[in-house]
């Protein structure tokens, strides 16, 4: 059993022996967060391909993405509930090998819906303890000042990922065949298990919160403002993973009518478009949480994210330039305020029941996105043909709107501009 000393000294050692060994662990789970976040998004990449291929109606496509999706849920809540029980560090490293398999098993075995179904919902069952972990092993171990930034930089790497996702599964779709996309994205997770090995080396066997002033209170505000924050990640998932799932469908034919352009100059447009938006408002936003608060933060971009869903619908018809920078700011404002989501969950929440926590806002987050890109689908099979578009995406737009109201409820003394300072100088209450 460690004492109080030996903690002290494993904290010392984690954050404090160094600027460049701090950060090297860190490059390298944002490296891994990159690589794994390669394969996240290719049934949507190469949805245009696999729908003519497999033969299958929207509703179907929908419910492939959902059994990935839902099935990524729950390995979110049990690989959370695990790292309370095992380490961050051991069950991040045990599914970043899981998930290399699983990418192997999809890229040769899925040739048709019903063993798409199954394989991709396998993949999502072992793909969600590559996320809880880093998110625990980040927040434990970087000041909380930059925390926002540090959590925004591994979710930046994701970003990235799956820019390179979308571009590489829907331009090789396009010009070669789904099974060549499934093989370049399904085979990326075996890099990034290598990225997770290295980067965990570097790290002590068991990540403890270096900063006794930043664990946060057990307080009636702190449960209120978690909820807020779970019920607000809830309504962020739906809007987000039902965006990511048919952004790419509606990007390809929308730029198919105003463009002459390639299958592969599109896919690089799309990627740009949606995720490496996605990954500067990542860290960009992350960082501004640290300064101007989180509460602020979420609040514009909530609100921003819901515009994007309830006015993208409706430029289907409209020149491939505008197309491209709405979409743009859409995955700029979906994505935005995950990190400060993030963060701000790991001020409300006891360490020792982080991983608890963000288990159960995992299952509701991913549990409502899972079912977004099937409700976005029943939404356009049912509606007329002229608002089929408008129709999907304004039921994302509802989710934007929740999020925007749960920020707005959410103490400023906690989340305001300076509030992380009050954070950092609050003592733990014993139980």
């Amino acid at each position: 059993m460690s004492t109080g000393a030996d903690q002290r000294d494993e904290c010392t050692d984690y954050t404090a022996s160094g600027r460049k060994r701090r950060n090297g662990w860190l490059v390298w789970l944002c490296a891994s967060r990159m690589a794994v976040s390669i394969s996240f998004m290719m049934f949507a990449g190469a949805l245009p391909a696999l729908a003519v291929a497999w033969n299958m109606s929207a509703s179907e496509a929908g419910s492939v993405q959902s059994a990935f999706n839902i099935s990524y849920a729950v390995s979110l809540v049990l690989t959370g509930w695990l790292s309370d029980r095992l380490g961050a560090r051991r069950v991040f490293l045990w599914s970043s090998v899981a998930t290399a398999v699983a990418g192997i098993l999809v890229a040769a075995l899925a040739r048709s819906f019903e063993s798409g179904l199954i394989l991709f919902a396998l993949f999502g069952t072992v793909h969600g303890g590559t996320y809880t972990p880093s998110i625990m092993l980040v927040a434990q171990g970087t000041d909380p000042k930059r925390r926002g930034l540090a959590i925004g930089l591994l979710l930046g790497g994701a970003s990235l990922g799956y820019a390179a996702s979308i571009a590489l599964s829907s331009s090789l779709s396009a010009i070669d065949s789904y099974t060549s996309a499934f093989m370049i994205c399904g085979g990326a997770p075996t890099l990034a298990a290598l990225a997770a090995w290295i980067g965990i080396r570097k790290l002590p066997r068991e990540a403890t919160v270096c900063d006794t002033r930043s664990r946060p209170q057990a307080s009636p505000t702190n449960r209120s403002a978690s909820k807020l924050l779970t019920l607000g990640y809830t309504a962020h998932c739906w809007e987000l993973l039902g965006m990511w799932a048919w952004l790419p469908a509606f990007l390809v034919s929308s730029l198919s009518v105003s463009t002459d352009a390639s299958a592969l100059t599109q896919g690089i447009w799309i990627g740009i478009a949606i995720h490496i938006s996605g990954c500067i408002s990542a860290f960009s936003m992350g960082h501004a949480s640290d300064r101007l608060g989180r509460r602020t933060v979420l609040i514009a971009l909530g609100l921003l994210g819901a515009l994007c869903s309830f006015g993208i619908g409706w430029l289907n018809q409209a020149q491939s330039g505008l197309i491209l920078i709405i979409a743009a700011v859409y995955g700029f404002s979906a994505l935005g305020d995950s990190p400060v989501l993030s963060t701000a969950i790991t001020e409300t929440v006891a360490p020792k029941v982080l991983g608890t926590a963000l288990a159960i806002r995992s299952i509701l987050g991913f549990g409502a996105g899972g079912l977004a890109p099937l409700a976005f689908g029943a939404a356009n099979d049912l509606s007329p043909t002229n608002y089929a578009w408008v129709a999907g995406f304004s039921c994302l737009g509802v989710g934007g709107l929740l999020a925007t109201l749960f920020a707005f409820c959410l103490p400023h003394s906690l989340f305001g501009r300076g509030a992380v300072s009050s954070i950092e100088t609050t003592e733990e209450v014993a139980p």
